[in-house]
């Protein structure tokens, strides 16, 4: 599958746990099971952006958008952050009125075996995203499966403490696992913010300067010196530029060509990279 078609699984498979765990909540009252359902809304709705966001990255450069529109997918993992606190901040809320004014738990048993079908569900996309991740070099479905795989460890406890719930009867622990799971999508959502910060404000690439350093000094009999590195992602691609120096007395055909060659191996280590070498001469000593 391509991006697009990941991408859409991922809203498809959305619906359905939110359909299952919704379920569940119907069928025992749970806030926490509730707390649960309210997060995979914030799933579809990431799904959905990210969605949007790989098919506007994926269109060429126009003459507004000269470098693309790869950073349509900061935008959205942004507005994606700001919806995941949101629903923390509501999880908490309908966990404060359920601690002052507890309800029976009812059909639980049930309820839980529809709630961990559907977080056996979301694992199984998780993981199918985080592979499609890898074949395909995309950012934004890599961040959609940590986004799931956070979502599958909060169901875990919910399960595994309504579960202790049900055989105690102490029905606080009802909301207090949904403080706990409105804690954990907070704290995703300041995470994702933050990320999609440092993508818009260019925040350099370290692990590319790094690899880049790494091939230049393959070719070091070729040129004097190179400096001034400066990399920033945007979406999936790198752009980055260097300074190099090279022997004054190679001609401008020659130092072309040094430059292409340099360029052809890079883009073969980092196959998402836009790169521009600026050619001069090396710098008198004493300067």
């Amino acid at each position: 599958m391509n991006k697009n078609q990941s991408a859409t699984l991922a809203v498809i498979g959305g619906f359905i746990v939110f359909s299952l765990k919704l379920f569940a909540f119907l069928l025992s009252g749970s806030v926490a099971l509730l707390s649960d359902a309210l997060e995979s809304i914030v799933n579809i709705i990431a799904s959905f952006l990210m969605l949007i966001s790989i098919r506007i990255s994926n269109t060429p450069p126009d003459g507004i958008h000269q470098y693309g529109h790869q950073k349509v997918e900061n935008i959205s993992a942004f507005i994606e952050g700001a919806l995941v606190i949101i629903a923390g901040l509501i999880i908490a809320y309908t966990a404060i009125g359920r601690v002052y004014t507890p309800v029976a738990l009812a059909s639980l048993d049930f309820a839980l075996v529809v709630s961990i079908l559907a977080t056996a569900t979301n694992a199984g996309l998780s993981m199918y995203l985080t592979r499609s991740a890898k074949q395909l070099g995309s950012i934004a479905l890599e961040g959609d499966a940590k986004h799931l795989l956070s979502d599958v460890l909060s169901s875990i406890g919910v399960v595994i403490g309504l579960f202790v719930a049900r055989l105690t009867g102490w029905t606080i622990l009802d909301p207090l696992l949904a403080f706990a799971v409105a804690a954990l999508v907070f704290k995703m959502g300041i995470e994702l913010l933050l990320k999609a910060g440092n993508g818009l404000l260019d925040q350099s690439c370290p692990e590319e300067e790094k690899k880049i350093g790494e091939i230049l000094r393959l070719h070091e009999p070729r040129f004097i010196d190179y400096h001034d590195i400066k990399t920033r992602r945007s979406g999936n691609m790198v752009y980055a530029e260097l300074h190099l120096s090279v022997d004054p007395k190679l001609t401008v055909k020659e130092a072309h060509d040094l430059t292409d060659h340099l360029e052809e191996d890079l883009k073969h280590d980092l196959p998402d990279i836009s790169i521009t070498i600026h050619i001069e001469p090396p710098k008198a000593r004493g300067h």
